[in-house]
């Protein structure tokens, strides 16, 4: 089996290659500091709706219990920054805000075949077994990036670089290997807070803490049900996810453009009208959405979302869209049009 530098340096190579943007090595055992912090937000309860969360701690606390054969973990950051301004949509009220990331096919299909592209050619260079995860494993990716120095963990608990921002996805190759590790990144936020400041819903109680309950992208993605009526008005028109806080980064100055092209947004998902949205049914939904990671929340809480942009909007013409929808079949949908009318009687 090879693990050493010159095999690491081939190995950079290749995932620079396959359209990685960076490529950095830690150990499964370098994040001691995860258990505690993952503690404490669960304790706080600041995953709201996602217990899975608290499921599989001893994983998703300790990698080195994940797997315990492995030696070391290769983490790999793959580009999206977008072409266009991501904030630009807020001002246009009856259009819907998609984040970035979901304009148009899902990074897991894309990230996750890269990644095992990857762990092919480092199985036939260099031997070993290897494991691939990204996003969806009790997993602390953002924590193994910084262990690895991909970057570090901003204030707003993102990763960020100062080579490429904070527009990229992370993903990771676990491996028997024993491959020579990377130094950490250290904090570069300094006394910056744009992230902070930028939140809709202070959704951070604390630099490097982050109250996924007021988030935007957890009410709008993983949020069931009725949001609180209180957050309603500051989602805005954010329909799926928000970008502020990564928008709001200054080491976006550094941005590298995303090299597949399959990231790049839709047309029709850069500013959709909110009318056309809200008239979607499942079925539609499903045609609209095939590929794309909005396809998971499904079409009633789609749509709650964008009723609640409708109610938002001031727009008198969109009335008659969300009095149309009081009596659908999803009373979460029922509720959230009752509400949108509401606004704009």
């Amino acid at each position: 089996m090879k693990s050493g530098p010159g095999f690491k340096e081939q190995l950079v190579a290749q995932a620079l290659n396959e359209g990685f943007v960076s490529c950095r090595v830690c150990r499964p055992w370098d994040v001691p500091e995860v258990p505690e912090r993952l503690e404490a937000f669960l304790q706080a309860g600041y995953h709201g709706q996602m217990g899975w969360m608290a499921e599989r701690t001893h994983w998703r606390g300790d990698p080195a219990a994940l797997w315990p054969e492995a030696r070391s973990v290769i983490m790999l950051a793959e580009s999206y920054t977008p072409e266009h301004d991501p904030i630009e949509v807020l001002g246009h009220r009856e259009r819907g805000a998609i984040s970035v990331y979901a304009q148009n096919k899902d990074y897991h299909d894309l990230v996750k075949k890269r990644l095992k592209r990857l762990a092919r050619w480092l199985i036939a260079e260099g031997g070993g077994e290897v494991k691939v995860f990204v996003d969806t494993a009790p997993v602390p990716e953002k924590a193994l990036g910084h262990a690895a120095g991909l970057g570090w963990q901003g204030k707003h608990t993102n990763l960020v670089s100062r080579d490429w921002g904070s527009w990229a996805f992370i993903g990771s190759v676990f491996t028997t290997l024993e491959l020579p590790s990377d130094m950490a990144e250290v904090d570069h936020c300094g006394s910056c807070r744009e992230c902070l400041d930028a939140c809709p819903t202070d959704a951070f109680p604390a630099p490097y803490q982050l109250d996924a309950r007021r988030c935007i992208s957890y009410l709008t993605i993983e949020h069931k049900g009725p949001v609180d009526e209180d957050l309603r008005a500051k989602l805005g028109n954010r329909i799926y996810g928000c970008d502020d806080c990564l928008a709001a980064c200054p080491w976006n100055k550094f941005a590298v453009a995303a090299s597949d092209l399959r990231y790049a947004a839709r047309d029709d998902l850069k500013a959709p009208a909110l009318a056309e949205l809200a008239a979607l049914d499942d079925a539609a939904f499903r045609a609209k959405f095939s590929g794309s990671p909005i396809k998971r929340i499904g079409r009633d809480r789609f749509v709650r979302n964008v009723l609640y942009a409708i109610g938002n909007s001031g727009a008198q013409g969109l009335k008659p869209v969300a009095q149309g929808l009081a009596e659908d079949a999803d009373p979460t949908v029922v509720d959230a049009a009752c509400w949108a009318v509401k606004q704009l009687s």
